[in-house]
């Protein structure tokens, strides 16, 4: 039996917490090793405990979800974050992507949605639908500045765009090589490319500017059809 995914879960409403930490216990793939209720005794922790994957609310108080991931990139803390969020604010949840999170989640998903975007992100993916950040990017009122500037000096080639594809899909590289059917150096070596060529510093950050240079909205999925 493979070791469970070691997953810390933060969230200020007492009931959704334990809910949320209720339904994994069903599951022998995740081991909840705590749960807090605000981005400081998070970021506690986070220092003294090993985390796989940490389940991020974005609204509470004392230290909110963005200031908390911020929090981690000053201090190092590379722990894979996938947001719970109700979209009850669209910027919201884009600055929590462009600050470090590698997906998001409805605090409504079944068990096994949870479970697979665990999975997700404890692989090395994400866990970006194109069509979900699709309408977060067009609803989002402000300036995007911080993924200037949109469109590759290089175009992208059509296996690179299929790599970004499954990459939005929350796909790891393993699960991309199988996929595609190429070796998993392959599909690294491509997923470099794209992030040179989009200027991204991660897999995230590479998804936001494709979509909103238009590279993924209305594509097929690469093994369709």
């Amino acid at each position: 039996m493979s070791t469970p995914i070691r997953v810390l879960v933060v969230d200020d409403q007492h009931i959704v917490r334990k809910g949320i930490r209720s339904l994994l216990a069903l599951s022998d793939e995740v081991a909840v090793v705590g749960d807090c209720a605000d981005g400081d005794a998070a970021l506690t922790m986070l220092a003294q405990t090993p985390v796989d994957v940490l389940l991020l609310d974005l609204q509470m108080p004392v230290r909110d979800g963005i200031a908390t991931l911020e929090a981690m990139r000053e201090r190092g803390i590379e722990v894979p974050t996938l947001v719970l969020t109700t979209f009850d604010d669209d910027e919201i949840v884009l600055s929590a992507l462009r600050a470090g999170a590698r997906g998001y989640l409805l605090k409504d998903v079944t068990l096994e949605q949870l479970l697979s975007g665990v999975r997700a992100l404890a692989t090395g993916g994400t866990l970006l639908h194109p069509a979900m950040t699709s309408r977060l990017l067009a609803s989002s009122p402000s300036p995007r500045r911080s993924l200037e500037p949109p469109h590759p000096t290089t175009p992208l080639s059509e296996r690179e765009l299929d790599v970004l594809r499954l990459a939005a899909a929350g796909w790891s590289n393993r699960q991309i090589a199988r996929g595609l059917h190429l070796a998993e150096g392959t599909v690294k070596n491509r997923m470099s490319s794209v992030l040179l060529k989009l200027g991204a510093p991660d897999r995230t950050n590479a998804v936001l500017r494709a979509l909103e240079s238009g590279l993924l909205t209305g594509s097929a999925h690469p093994l369709e059809g």
